[in-house]
């Protein structure tokens, strides 16, 4: 038997009384008292009334509003609750929507979120150029649900054996991202990009495809000359290298260090931990010489060395005529002499090398007495970088710190 309707098109569009307008059944207009009118879909479950919208006059007609009321019935009548089936599925449509963003949005969600957090500005344009040069122009486009082991693969393979370190700077960082996506349900599943127990099966380590190139260093029988030269030349650059040689520190350190980080009376130098490689403050005891070159430097403004890192290095090539060394191997060299030429314990030239103690028992203990005798060491370090060259393979013998 057909369906009784009570209302017309003709009787829907000359309503004007504000309230509910049956059309019999459960599908009712509903008219404001602005005179807004829309469609509701009106029924009792469980004990509750509900009423479920079905969108206004002006975009649902009286026969497409029947034709939802109708699909709403036939839930009703499987003892299911329509707006609640409804509201799941509008949320399965969002989330199928959401998932597919494309891995070059994601990574641009990804970098926002991390605003802030990053170790410093280095870190975050080194992550940035990974993605763009070589993640985003193979992988971009594709949906984040889309990135799978062929995928990541197709990133990595061209580059893997030939720059092993970028290839795996480059899985880490898809890794890191994919990983954003899973916690953020654009994703599910099992991350591409992840190395133990699935691309490890896949791809040699890089460990085995390129040892570590270590930067070019001093011999440290050779320091003492080199420094008398370096001593010996005036100028902003050679006084922040040469800082950076008695400190046995990085020359980004050195060249952002701030006159806010030096205290004269305690003879320290103190970097923050967002300036810090290993993201820890560093406490670093300043020797005589040290405190002479800070001293004898212009307050020009906050940071000590007006100058670039890139000096430094343009420095020992064209100036001294050293393109065999690096600013950073002389770091290397304060190692050896300290290996080799003193008595002075292991773990105290890695805490002056700012180098984490893996034995976390060890690490607390010593945490009070390190300062003390990294000063006996840098002090040291300083007299030997001071004295007249030594010969031939003498070992100097500093007394145990």
């Amino acid at each position: 038997m057909r369906k009784r309707y009570k209302l017309t098109a003709a009787k829907v569009a000359a309503i004007r009384k504000p309230g509910r307008h049956s059309d019999g059944g459960n599908l009712i207009l509903r008219v404001s008292k602005q005179g807004d009118k829309s469609w509701g879909y009106r029924f009792g479950i469980d004990g509750r009334e509900r009423t479920a919208g079905l969108g206004p006059l002006r975009r649902v007609s009286l026969a497409e509003a029947r034709v939802k009321a109708e699909a709403m019935g036939k839930l009703l009548a499987a003892g299911l609750d329509p707006l609640d089936e409804r509201n799941k599925s509008r949320a399965a449509k969002r989330a199928a929507a959401a998932r597919l963003i494309t891995f070059r949005e994601a990574a641009k969600r990804f970098l926002a979120d991390r605003e802030g957090t990053w170790r410093n500005e280095q870190h975050r344009r080194d992550f940035s150029n990974s993605l763009d040069t070589h993640i985003l122009p193979m992988i971009g486009g594709l949906s984040v649900g889309d990135v799978d082991t062929p995928a990541v693969l197709k990133v990595l393979e061209p580059i893997w054996r030939v720059t092993p370190e970028t290839a795996n700077r480059c899985r880490s960082r898809i890794e890191l991202v994919l990983d954003w996506c899973t916690a953020r349900s654009y994703r599910d599943g099992a991350n591409p990009a992840k190395w133990r127990g699935h691309l490890d099966h896949i791809l040699p380590a890089p460990k085995t495809l390129a040892p570590t190139k270590h930067h070019p260093a001093l011999p440290w029988q050779q320091a003492p000359a080199f420094m008398a030269d370096l001593r010996g030349r005036d100028g902003v650059v050679p006084r922040a290298l040469e800082f950076c040689i008695l400190n046995a520190s990085r020359i980004g350190e050195v060249l952002g260090a701030t006159w806010s980080e030096i205290d004269f009376a305690a003879k320290t130098w103190t970097i923050p931990g967002d300036k810090m490689k290993s993201g820890r403050e560093h406490v670093v005891p300043l020797s005589a010489r040290a405190l002479a070159i800070l001293k004898a430097m212009p307050r020009d403004g906050e940071r000590i060395f007006q100058t670039h890192r890139a000096t430094t290095g343009q420095f020992l090539r064209e100036r001294m005529g050293r393109a065999d060394i690096t600013t950073h191997g002389f770091r290397s060299t304060f190692s050896t002499w300290t290996a080799e030429a003193t008595r002075f314990e292991s773990d105290v030239r890695e805490a002056a090398l700012a180098h984490a103690i893996r034995n976390k028992t060890i690490a607390a203990y010593q945490r009070g007495t390190l300062l003390a005798k990294r000063r006996l060491l840098m002090d040291a370090w300083a007299g030997f970088c001071a004295a007249p060259p030594v010969k031939g393979e003498t070992v100097v013998k500093m007394r145990r710190g």
